[in-house]
């Protein structure tokens, strides 16, 4: 019961980041089943202040109760707080392949002074705007190809 509810809420698409869901952004936190089988979801934003949390949270009730678990409860919690290295390998490469620029991994001792190019994987980029189409990204060009593209801003 517990494994079907996890990969439903799982699977939610990101309502900014389109290209991946919330369980490729590690913001599924917990998912359990009470002794009365009632399944309690636990996320955790990417920052506080994120816009998406209210259509993240019906889109998870929405999908357990399309999974058979239409009295659901979700809980968002602020701490511990949510992080980049929450990002799984295949939401880094779906961010990637999209033009998208992932955000290093914080948990590693990495000098990352600009991120790679998501299109020509160059290192020679320029940040434009702290702010891109969404306020989880910052908007940067690449000096090698011209080409503009976001990047997840790290946290």
């Amino acid at each position: 019961m517990v494994s079907d509810a996890r990969a439903a809420a799982a699977s939610v698409v990101d309502p900014e980041l389109r290209v991946v869901t919330i369980g490729d952004l590690g913001i599924v936190r917990d998912v359990r089943a009470g002794a009365d089988g009632r399944v309690t979801v636990t996320i955790t934003p990417t920052y506080a202040g994120c816009p998406a949390m209210d259509v993240i949270r019906a889109d998870i009730r929405a999908a357990l109760a399309a999974a058979g678990h239409a009295d659901a409860e979700v809980v968002t919690v602020l701490s511990p707080p949510w992080s980049t290295d929450h990002i799984t390998d295949a939401g880094r490469a779906k961010l990637a392949a999209t033009g998208i620029a992932p955000p290093e991994h914080t948990g590693t001792v990495t000098l990352a002074l600009s991120p790679r190019c998501p299109l020509c994987g160059s290192p020679d980029t320029a940040q434009l705007s702290r702010f891109g189409s969404t306020a989880c990204k910052a908007l940067w060009r690449c000096r090698s190809c011209g080409e503009p593209f976001d990047q997840v801003k790290a946290y």
